[in-house]
């Protein structure tokens, strides 16, 4: 429950948002952070603000954009009070520590999936977030992309029934360089953490609550890190799911949402922009279209200011990404594997 003292914070940083152009920086200049800049100019802004471990890479990105502010130490940006919202692009073990260095410095942050390495850091952030009376929200992209909202619609209203069985493929060929983020684990490499976390998310976000009954089976890469896993789940309610996932073998990424009264077909996701609706009784299919794929990074930003600006943070499904990193966590307890940081 958030307490008078973050209410009141709160209250105060949205009446300030609401009187001055909100300014980006990111941590980061890779690929994301590079959808991210486009993604700002796409809603008529510019970043602020890049700060990276590399100076040489942040000065080169800051001149591709036209970005105002290189800092030389990444520290600068958690100090720097023109700075209001931090998106963190590292890797997921580097997370939690630019995180509550940006909260202890009054940022807003959004932060790529995986948001921490595990349940206990990302409680610890919430606190501290709420603390402050400051905005923590993971990249998530399918909680901002136009198609899901439209199908969570469609599910609330009761067209198909209740949703009885959700399964997900999702799995890439990757080479087995052990230098690679993928299989590294001082990287917090593995499939769980960096593509598990969609397929579990979008479980979640079409499940009426958190499933708690898991089973699973896995394989570990070279390096000990997960490469490929099958994941049991179910919930309270009855609603079921199972998730595949692999690193070293190809295969579609696909969601099939299967309901009293038809099903719901999604490929190519998580960025996905359409879908299909199959009716149980007649076989009858019609397309879903809402979005567009190349504007993933444009809907997350749009939505993250809107919770800034509006003091309404639940666009930013922050409650989904809590009980999905509850799922990795116990996975990952179940199966053993553990990463540097948490031995």
């Amino acid at each position: 429950m958030t307490d008078y003292k973050t209410d009141e914070l709160q209250r105060r940083r949205f009446e300030k948002n609401m009187s001055k152009e909100i300014k980006w920086a990111v941590l980061g200049t890779g690929v994301i952070a590079n959808e991210m800049a486009a993604g700002l100019q796409k809603m008529g802004k510019s970043l602020y603000a890049v700060g990276n471990r590399t100076y040489d890479k942040a000065v080169a990105f800051a001149e591709k954009y036209g970005i105002e502010k290189v800092y030389p130490s990444i520290d600068e940006m958690f100090a720097d009070e023109d700075v209001d919202i931090i998106y963190i692009t590292t890797p997921h073990n580097t997370h939690y520590g630019f995180m509550k260095k940006a909260l202890e410095n009054g940022k807003h942050i959004l932060v790529e999936k995986s948001i921490t390495l595990n349940s206990s850091e990302l409680c610890e952030m919430i606190s501290l977030a709420n603390e402050r009376g400051l905005i923590l929200a993971e990249a998530m992209t399918i909680w901002h992309m136009p198609i899901y909202k439209e199908l969570w619609k469609i599910i609330e209203n009761g067209e198909l029934g209740k949703v009885q069985m959700i399964t997900v493929n999702f799995g890439s060929f990757k080479d087995y360089d052990m230098k690679n983020r993928f299989f590294n684990r001082k990287l917090a490499g593995g499939a769980m953490l960096d593509i598990g976390v969609y397929a579990l998310s979008i479980v979640r976000s079409f499940m009426e609550e958190k499933p708690e009954n898991l089973m699973s089976q896995w394989k570990s890469a070279p390096t000990g890190v997960d490469e490929q896993a099958t994941i049991l789940l179910q919930n309270d309610k009855n609603q079921m799911a199972t998730v595949a996932l692999t690193m070293h073998s190809k295969q579609p990424k696909r969601v099939m949402i299967s309901c009293e009264k038809g099903y719901i077909e999604i490929m190519e996701f998580p960025r996905a922009d359409k879908a299909i609706i199959t009716e149980a009784l007649t076989g009858e299919k019609r397309e879903i279209s809402a979005g567009n794929t190349a504007d993933a990074l444009y809907y997350e930003l749009t939505d993250m200011e809107t919770a800034i600006t509006s003091g309404d943070a639940s666009v930013m499904k922050l409650q989904y990404s809590i009980d999905v990193m509850d799922i990795m966590t116990r996975l990952r307890n179940e199966w053993g594997l553990k990463y540097p940081e948490e031995e």
